[in-house]
């Protein structure tokens, strides 16, 4: 009689959090050739509050862009973006939300700031490697300038994350 609550739910926090991405991606602070953005802040908090399925809006956020709706940051969009510079961070997106998911489906605090710090650790992986190969860089280069600037915001915005997260079970 009333549909299918759990899946509206899905559609529902799907579209929030492919929202809240992008918006993220407009809060940029520019460094070249890797912008500091929120996005993370919200992948990882799709991770937290829709687990596993966190993966859906994440996956549909890089796909949209990709189709070139400007989602991405400071409102690029298209293909392109995916082989320039930012690409393999944007597809380390991916791999985070699912691992942080994953990481709070379960109760220990332990596991979840695990999750967390390995979701971040994918995304710097993908994005260096793409970064290496993308501009011809060497790896300690890459990791120099696509790693090293971001460690403290991006330690920053995992706990913020996980208090959040917190807040709103």
């Amino acid at each position: 009689m009333y549909g299918d609550e759990r899946r509206s739910r899905i559609i529902a926090e799907s579209a929030g959090f492919i929202a809240l991405i992008a918006a993220g991606s407009w809060v940029s602070i520019p460094f070249f050739p890797v912008p500091l953005t929120l996005q993370t802040f919200f992948v990882l908090l799709a991770g937290a509050v829709m687990k596993r399925r966190a993966v859906v809006p994440v996956g549909l956020y890089v796909l949209l862009g990709a189709l070139g709706l400007p989602l991405f940051h400071n409102g690029t969009a298209g293909i392109g973006v995916l082989f320039g510079p930012t690409g393999g961070f944007i597809l380390g997106f991916i791999a985070a939300g699912l691992v942080v998911g994953i990481a709070y489906e379960h109760q220990s605090d332990r596991i979840r700031i695990a999750g967390l710090a390995a979701a971040s650790l994918l995304i710097y992986l993908f994005g260096v490697l793409w970064l290496a190969l993308s501009t011809g860089m060497g790896i300690a280069a890459a990791i120099v300038i696509g790693m090293v600037p971001f460690l403290p915001g991006d330690a920053f915005k995992a706990a913020a994350v996980f208090y959040v997260a917190r807040r709103l079970q």
